[in-house]
């Protein structure tokens, strides 16, 4: 039996059914920012890997320092135990962060599980019992039980688990568009902070853009006002970085953009280069403290897998590497190529707007029911892209050619054009 018909019998992939209810396309090998299919026919990957793949595929640092942490240390349980890798990776962060705590995990969702029951135990150390967080309307953080409770429960794939999820508070999300006045949003957000502080924990966000609830790029003024109203409410600031970090939107985090620093920040994707698994959550010292030192003392979560040295090596030759190189210069390239080659666009008749920063860009449609026919159209003519309902984007490797990339956006565009109403 051919290896793609067990996939369709047995294999349950991401958002979908079983068999699929969707083509699935077999990938047998990755080059650069290429992915190979069975027959031999190359793609330019649009996608990134789901934003992860920042340098490319089967670049040789990382696949060096793969194959030699296989050979002294494959994984190791970090329950009780230390290993040099987690050490030097985790002080990268916090030189990267200025934040001080480290808790590596495994997933980008498990980072925001353990950033809320960090925050809870936080508030519970100070004898304050805040349970609920406060979110923004198209917010995605994760697909794991606490993380879809943060998620918007109308606007995203999870309002079908309805009571079963916890019920927090959510916020206006600010208006499209970097340089938007935000203000209505700013309102709202201060009200909210008014009316729930007192049981409130946290405050969690995608800073500048929020992905998958709708790819949404905003002023980074409202992630100031927010800032504010945490300090004055005791409320601490969580930033999801997970989709964010490592450069995509043109900093090296998003919260850059608002001279800002949270007391909690989430990473993973880009992390590793897309080569392992890996996320971590990092707090400051004020709130590791203040756990550390209360009655319980300890922060409740631990992961199998957690500290892996594999992840941990890549994950520290990724970010070695993305320093070395002149990735702002890269990605500002990108920028600028995105902002060229979108406005072509803009004033077709199914498109409802463009935007696009760092290594992002989004087209959106007026109806979603094209997604289907586009990424068939753009595979057929050599390009990798995954679109959800109404939204045509791109996130792509930092390494990517410039021409592949104006051929990833006009391809786009293309499948667009040909869309019979």
């Amino acid at each position: 039996m051919h290896w793609l018909d067990i996939d369709k019998e047995h294999v349950w992939h991401p958002y979908n059914s079983l068999p699929s209810s969707t083509k699935l396309l077999g990938v047998k090998r990755t080059n650069k920012t290429s992915i190979f299919l069975e027959d031999d026919k190359e793609l330019l990957d649009a996608m990134s890997s789901w934003w992860s793949a920042i340098h490319g595929y089967n670049n040789p640092r990382l696949n060096d320092a793969l194959k030699k942490q296989v050979d002294i240390m494959p994984h190791i349980m970090f329950g009780g135990i230390a290993h040099e890798k987690a050490s030097i990776l985790s002080k990268l962060l916090v030189d990267l962060t200025g934040l001080n705590s480290v808790f590596l995990c495994d997933s980008g969702s498990v980072s925001v599980e353990v950033a809320l029951k960090t925050a809870i135990q936080y508030q519970e150390a100070k004898g304050l019992k805040k349970y609920k967080f406060i979110a923004c309307e198209h917010s995605y953080h994760g697909d794991t039980l606490a993380a879809m409770s943060v998620c918007d429960p109308q606007n995203s794939m999870h309002s079908i688990y309805g009571t079963y999820l916890p019920k927090h508070i959510f916020t206006k999300a600010p208006q499209i568009g970097f340089n938007k006045d935000c203000s209505e949003a700013i309102t709202a957000l201060e009200q909210t902070f008014k009316n729930h502080h007192e049981e409130v924990a946290g405050f969690i966000i995608e800073p500048v853009v929020q992905g998958a609830g709708g790819m949404r790029v905003y002023n980074p003024e409202f992630l100031v006002k927010a800032r504010e109203l945490c300090d004055k409410y005791d409320v601490l600031f969580i930033a999801d970085e997970i989709a964010t970090g490592f450069g995509h939107t043109g900093k090296m985090f998003a919260v850059e953009h608002a001279n800002i620093k949270p007391d909690i920040m989430t990473v993973g994707k880009g992390l590793t280069g897309g080569y392992m698994t890996m996320a971590a959550m990092i707090t400051s010292k004020k709130v590791s403290d203040t756990i550390s030192n209360s009655e319980l003392g300890i922060l409740m979560h631990g992961p199998t897998f957690m500290g892996n040295p594999l992840a941990c090596s890549v994950a520290i030759e990724s970010i070695n590497l993305l320093l070395e190189t002149p990735w702002e210069e890269r990605v500002l390239n990108i920028e600028k190529i995105f902002s060229e080659e979108l406005e072509k666009a803009k004033d077709l008749e199914i498109v409802a707007s463009i935007r696009n920063i760092g290594a992002i860009g989004v087209i959106e449609l007026n109806d979603g029911s094209y997604a289907q026919y586009i990424q068939d159209y753009c595979v057929e003519h050599g390009v990798w892209v995954r679109p959800f309902g109404k939204l045509i984007y791109s996130i792509v490797s930092y390494t990517i050619d410039h021409n592949d990339l104006r051929k990833i956006i006009n391809t786009m565009i293309d499948a667009i054009k040909t869309i019979k109403k």
